[in-house]
């Protein structure tokens, strides 16, 4: 009797024991597709690398910059002349008639005292009567009123100017720190103008892919990354009435770091270059003990044929590698990966193991204590 009983709890022991061991169901699972290995490629981070790939960045600059040279620049602004619209405010003098110009004051503004440009583009000025001026620069405005004015007074002297922008505005939304309407001016407006203007890019602002939508539907991706960082300033639009910038956030444009650092996290790259030194050590840099100083990796989307990463593998056995690891530069998406040191993978499943160690050990002691009693 009691050796049967002793079988039963020594039984039951191992199937809790089996129970740790093996936890959860039985999924059946197939294994299709070819082997993960033969859909990357597999590249030693080397000083020969990096040359090669700071080379084909600089020859991608160099190229857009010749494009750019020879590329009608539509964001040329030599030409730039202000037009008249509806709503804008004039202010007009005729030098040596007092009675036809009605001073600006203490107490009145030249907005208050000037000329609105009416729903239908004209205003009305004494002697002259009601002229059209929307669509027209000053100078033009400046040319017909002095004309009109000749049969009434010797050789006029007319000054005209906009005391008020109201007519024409572009509006600029997302990732700025003060979203909202902007006035065009006499003075060009650009997109680098307009984003100033807005205070600038915030920290989730993504550089690379700012929305220029015109007054017409048509689309336009402004990298403004390159224009401030290499110069292409092709990309530097002007904005006309009804234009619409809007900054995206920055969304996907981030490098991942993972596995055996400090602080695993993600790290936007909306205005920035990370280095792989970079990424690491706004991570904390690699832990130390867990980490395996030849495991880091950079995997990439894409690669040469058919492949679908490229795995770039930086050994840092020699911690001379690093100044290696601050020249390769990293792209948005990259995926930073350290892998863990034999010596942990080892230490965790002995750590997996020793619960089930003592609870086979606690087992046997209660059927000795059984068999004692």
């Amino acid at each position: 009797m009691k050796r049967l009983l002793s079988c039963a709890l020594l039984g039951s022991s191992l199937f809790l024991g089996g129970c740790v061991l093996s936890p959860g169901s039985d999924m059946p699972y197939e294994k299709s597709g070819p082997p993960i290995d033969d859909l990357v490629d597999v590249q030693p981070i080397t000083f020969g690398l990096v040359q090669a790939q700071n080379a084909a960045r600089k020859e991608f600059i160099s190229q857009q910059s010749l494009k750019e040279a020879t590329q009608e620049m539509t964001s040329d602004t030599s030409d730039y002349n202000y037009r008249i619209g509806k709503g804008d405010i004039l202010n007009i003098v005729v030098y040596d008639h007092p009675e036809l110009t009605i001073p600006a004051g203490g107490e009145r503004s030249s907005v208050e005292t000037g000329n609105v440009v009416h729903s239908d583009g004209t205003i009305f000025y004494p002697y002259v009567g009601r002229i059209h001026v929307a669509g027209k620069n000053v100078a033009d405005v400046r040319a017909q009123i002095a004309s009109s004015l000749a049969d009434y007074i010797a050789e006029p002297q007319v000054e005209v100017n906009i005391a008020s922008f109201q007519s024409q505005k572009v509006y600029v939304s997302g990732q700025v720190s003060n979203p909202g309407q902007q006035p065009i001016t006499n003075t060009p407006l650009t997109v680098l103008d307009a984003i100033t203007s807005a205070g600038g890019l915030n920290e989730n602002a993504d550089w690379r892919h700012v929305v220029l939508t015109h007054k017409n539907g048509q689309e336009e991706i402004i990298n403004v990354y390159d224009m401030l960082q290499n110069g292409q300033m092709s990309q530097n639009r002007l904005l006309n009435d009804g234009d619409v910038l809007h900054v995206p956030d920055v969304g996907s444009q981030k490098v991942y770091v993972l596995g055996e650092v400090l602080r695993p996290q993600d790290l936007p790259m909306g205005g920035h270059r990370f280095s792989l030194v970079d990424a690491l050590s706004q991570s904390g840099g690699i832990d130390e003990v867990e980490a395996q100083a030849s495991g880091i990796f950079v995997i990439r989307q894409g690669g040469p044929g058919d492949k679908m990463a490229t795995v770039y593998q930086l050994d840092a056995s020699n911690a001379a590698s690093f100044v290696i690891g601050t020249e390769f530069e990293l792209e948005p998406q990259d995926i930073v990966y350290v892998t863990t040191a034999p010596i942990s993978r080892w230490n965790r499943v002995i750590s997996q193991l020793l619960p089930t160690t003592n609870l086979t050990r606690s087992s046997v002691g209660s059927v000795n204590d059984y068999n004692d009693l």
